[in-house]
Formats: structure tokens, sequence, C-alpha cells
């Protein structure tokens, strides 16, 4: 069993880095960094992603930058090679992939399917923990 100061430990730093992913999710984010930033080891950060959110830093920040480019596929006029370099991937191709994989279809259709149905589609959030 883990002591209570571990576990805090863990919910807070899993806190402060969705914080900062969901903050800038549209830039250039690696654990090492971020690591840095919140004045910890990159091992901790995995402990913390995987205990505390049951999840990896790269599974969660993928998701938060699908869901966010679902919104702006389904709210906005840029295209879709705008929409991926605003949400961080480089290649429109990389980005495509991913967002079939979270989201079942390519982001033009989406797009479409979305103003057809007035509403963006329903998707599975990522998780976040409550404290």
């Amino acid at each position: 069993m883990q002591r209570e100061t571990t576990i805090s430990l863990r919910l807070s730093l899993y806190q402060e880095v969705v914080a900062i992913i969901g903050a800038e999710y549209g830039e250039e984010l690696a654990l090492d960094e971020i690591a840095y930033r919140v004045a910890s080891s990159r091992r901790q950060l995995q402990r913390a992603f995987a205990e505390v959110g049951h999840t990896t830093f790269r599974q969660y920040l993928t998701a938060v930058r699908m869901d966010g480019a679902a919104e702006k596929l389904a709210g906005s006029e840029m295209t879709v090679r705008d929409v991926a370099h605003s949400v961080g991937y480089r290649q429109p191709a990389q980005f495509a992939k991913a967002f079939r994989r979270r989201h079942g279809l390519a982001p033009s259709d989406y797009r479409t399917k979305s103003r057809l149905f007035g509403t963006r589609q329903s998707v599975d959030a990522p998780v976040v923990a409550a404290a």
C-alpha cells in the first residue's frame, strides 16, 4: 500500500501536468520538458499518469489534441491542415491517422457529419481523475 504523501504528490503532479496540457496542447510538448517545468522526474510523471489517470502522458496528450481538433473541425472554417497544425501536428497524414483512431472518421468526414447533425459527435473524453 502506498503512503498518503505519495498518493497526494502523484495526484498533484498529474493535475499540474493536465493543466499545462490543456493550456498548451497545440505546442510541442515532451515528457522530459514537462517534468523539468514541474520540478519532477520523467519516471514520477509516468507513474502519476499510470496511477492517477490510468493512461500515459502520450495517450492523454493525443486525446486532448484530437478532442480539440474535433471542436475546431465542427465549429470553424479552418482547413484540415490548419487544424492539424493548431493542435500540434506537423504532418497532416499523421494527424488524420490519429484522428481516425480517436473518432472513427477521417477529419473531413467528421466535419461533414457534424455539420449535417448540427452538433459535435459524442466522443470519450480523456480520463481526468477527481481529487
